[in-house]
């Protein structure tokens, strides 16, 4: 069965850096989009990026542009989430996601790992 698995989480001061992994199985990952969404508490689940089955382009939404960096390596089956310049409004749960076509909502995603948390102080 599809599995995902994301790793790397954890407590961070603002203006810090942390990176995300992503670990698939299962799956042809060569023939996914991969994206990553993010959960805060009593918010919707947001999109941040996706990259492409080859990993030739990334697609990011405003409001991470220029601080969150997305990369995969299908020979590994892993997909990353680096993130900088942290800020405590990035807190909360991170996933990564696999879809069939190029999606940027959540309807567009066929599996989601489990996720992991971020939590960056002020």
């Amino acid at each position: 069965q599809v599995q995902l698995v994301e790793s790397g989480g954890g407590l961070v001061q603002a203006g810090g850096s942390l990176r995300l992994s992503c670990a698939a199985s299962g799956l042809t990952f060569s023939n996914y989009v991969m994206g990553w969404f993010r959960q805060a508490p009593g918010k919707e689940r947001e999109f941040l990026g996706a990259t492409s089955w080859s990993g030739s382009r990334t697609y990011y939404a405003d409001y991470v542009k220029g601080r969150f960096t997305i990369s995969r390596d299908n020979a590994k089956n892993m997909v990353y989430l680096q993130m900088n310049s942290l800020k405590p409004e990035d807190t909360a749960v991170y996933y990564c996601a696999a879809a069939n076509a190029w999606g940027s909502t959540r309807r567009d995603y066929d599996y989601w790992g489990q996720g992991t948390q971020v939590t960056v102080s002020s």
